[in-house]
């Protein structure tokens, strides 16, 4: 079975390597979801977070599973984490694949990212890590294997209630210290997309 996929990776870092899974005929190009050139992009993001989330939001409407392209900093990207969050809590299943080893516009490789899925537990404390699967997409034959991955996910998912939401750790520590703890599709609020604040 074809699904319909979301990607969601560090966008001012890693979109070149994006491009290059996007670009691999793994996922047919009317099922893949969270690519944006940059000029449409600019355009969202000058109409505020609000426009952001709305957009992200449309683009997981229909999808089942989003693929996050893991690079050196796609971890502390704060959409990519509203991204994840959205995309659980929505009922979609969730699959890494890191693309460090693929060469950026300057043919460089990239160090090792830290596994997003790290930052975010279940209701009862499970790791998000230890759920959700990663790849890479060199030594493991991304290409060959998309879709298996891809169906994987989806089932893991389904194994969950819908109202298994995720939280994010950190965002449950800074509310803990305040006596109370938020899930992240109730109070997350990240300000700046794919960059630095």
């Amino acid at each position: 079975m074809a699904r319909k996929i979301f990607f969601s990776f560090h966008y001012e870092r890693d979109a070149w390597r994006a491009s290059q899974v996007r670009n691999s005929n793994v996922v047919s190009s009317d099922d893949r979801y969270g690519f944006i050139d940059k000029v449409d992009w600019e355009s969202i993001k000058k109409n505020g977070d609000d426009a952001i989330k709305h957009w992200i939001d449309d683009q997981l409407e229909n999808t089942s599973v989003t693929a996050v392209l893991i690079g050196a900093e796609t971890a502390s990207r704060e959409w990519v984490q509203y991204e994840i969050a959205r995309s659980w809590n929505r009922g979609n299943g969730l699959v890494g694949v890191r693309i460090e080893g693929l060469k950026d516009q300057d043919q460089q490789t990239d160090a090792q990212g830290r596994n997003p899925f790290d930052d975010f537990t279940l209701p009862d404390g499970t790791r998000l890590s230890s759920v959700c699967k990663d790849y890479n997409w060199n030594a493991d034959e991304g290409r060959k294997n998309f879709g298996k991955w891809a169906e994987e996910a989806a089932d893991m998912r389904a194994k969950y209630a819908a109202d298994d939401e995720i939280v994010l750790l950190r965002q449950e520590k800074k509310e803990a210290s305040k006596g109370r703890s938020v899930s992240v599709s109730a109070g997350f609020a990240p300000r700046s997309p794919w960059s630095s604040r």
